[in-house]
């Protein structure tokens, strides 16, 4: 209690500058979710890919971040046990921050898509474990993180690989491709639309003050999803197709009417994205805002300070921008080749599980939806056309996520302790 009477200000101000290294790392690392496909299959370039993440992911994490945010991470420690220390509590939040911040940049540095949530958890179980010991853990719910290896990129995988099938029935293996996919893809903006607007509705907007109901949530997310089918059906129309692209690369034309499909899932999931997955960062250091403003007083939820969302936007954003490239080669062009239509397949996919998940407390980590859903999208064409050395890279660095972030966070607390002491 005396290191936050004395240094209070010093220790919100430290924990601020690891929640934007955190943000930083997440927007290096994690924004591959949103862009990595769109790139790699060509849609957008690297610089249009950043400039349109800059804008939605920032808005996402801004606009739909969230006003109320739970103290402790996902409820993956008893904040119960922390409530006669809670110096501890602070300076292991602040510790998480940096080790998951310093995780993830340096798994970005090497291109590995890993999971951010992880990260953090790893993180705050591991200064737990020391500072009170194994009971302050709630250890039961480590079965779904260890499940959700497996679980999420194979329910991805699935229905990436159907959805891919149906777009090779429907319009590849026809004897008129481009007039097939001039009619089959309105409605698969339709279902995308629809999937990407259940995502938004479930996971930020109720942030902002809009508070639908499930059947309300259906209804506009089914409205928005007519008019982006219609606009799209307008659009393809409109489009010029000169048959002499389809020599230089087959089915050219009908790829270029998935493009559009690539952009308006790119833009829909930065959002989504944004609003998600800043509470990584925001989650710790708002906990030891209000825990240091209450004067140590531990509470189960927090106002978020109005100067923590634009931090993390702001982390999100430059850390995109100046180390995202590799992580959005690895996912694009590093485990399968990538066309517009397959990136499709796999972002719906991806998009598709998530709203799942959100539906059934399923525990997801959306790095590993999607790298499961381009795997998918890989073997309907054989497993040869899957990069099993990038593979066995990701699921390695999966599996170290948790204890990298765990050892590196119990060296950090130490070293705060003796900072502060």
């Amino acid at each position: 209690m005396d290191i936050i009477a004395n240094y209070g200000t010093t220790l919100v101000l430290v924990a601020a500058l690891f929640g934007f290294l955190m943000a930083w790392g997440i927007g290096a690392n994690d924004v591959a979710n949103a862009m990595g496909t769109s790139v790699g299959t060509k849609s957008l370039t690297i610089r249009q890919a950043i400039i349109i993440a800059m804008i939605f992911e920032f808005a996402g994490a801004y606009l739909a971040g969230g006003e109320v945010t739970a103290t402790i991470r996902n409820g993956i420690i008893d904040s119960n046990a922390f409530a006669d220390t809670p110096d501890l509590l602070v300076l292991g939040m602040i510790a998480s921050l940096l080790a998951a911040g310093a995780w993830l940049i340096l798994a970005s540095y090497f291109g590995w898509p890993v999971s951010t949530t992880h990260s953090i958890i790893g993180a705050i179980v591991g200064f737990a474990v020391v500072s009170i010991g194994p009971e302050a853990v709630q250890w039961s719910k480590f079965g779904g993180i260890v499940g959700s290896w497996i679980i999420t990129p194979a329910i991805s995988g699935v229905i990436a690989y159907f959805m891919f099938i149906s777009v090779q029935k429907l319009i590849f293996n026809t004897d008129d491709p481009l007039n097939n996919a001039k009619r089959y893809v309105p409605f698969y903006m339709f279902l995308t639309a629809l999937v990407i607007c259940l995502v938004t509705i479930k996971k930020g907007l109720t942030h902002v003050g809009l508070h639908l109901t499930d059947g309300e949530g259906i209804l506009l997310s089914i409205a928005i999803s007519i008019a982006v089918a219609f606009a799209g059906w307008l659009y393809i129309r409109g489009q010029q197709y000169n048959p002499l692209d389809d020599s230089k690369m087959h089915f050219a034309n009908v790829e270029k009417v998935f493009g559009i499909l690539m952009i308006i899932t790119a833009c829909a999931m930065a959002f989504a994205h944004g609003s998600n997955d800043v509470a990584n960062a925001i989650g710790p250091l708002s906990a030891v805002a209000s825990i240091v403003a209450a004067g140590g007083e531990i509470g189960g939820s927090s106002h978020i300070a109005w100067w923590i969302l634009p931090l993390g936007g702001i982390g999100i954003v430059i850390g995109l921008a100046t180390m995202g490239e590799k992580v959005m080669a690895t996912v694009g062009t590093g485990i399968t080749h990538l066309t517009p239509s397959r990136g499709f397949a796999a972002q719906l996919a991806t998009a598709a599980t998530v709203v799942i998940a959100s539906g059934t407390g399923l525990p997801i980590s959306t790095t590993q939806t999607l790298v499961g859903a381009v795997m998918g999208v890989g073997l309907a064409r054989g497993i040869a056309a899957l990069n099993l050395g990038v593979l066995r890279n990701i699921v390695v660095s999966w599996v170290i996520t948790l204890p990298a972030g765990a050892i590196l966070a119990i060296a950090i607390f130490y070293v705060l302790q003796i900072c502060f002491s």
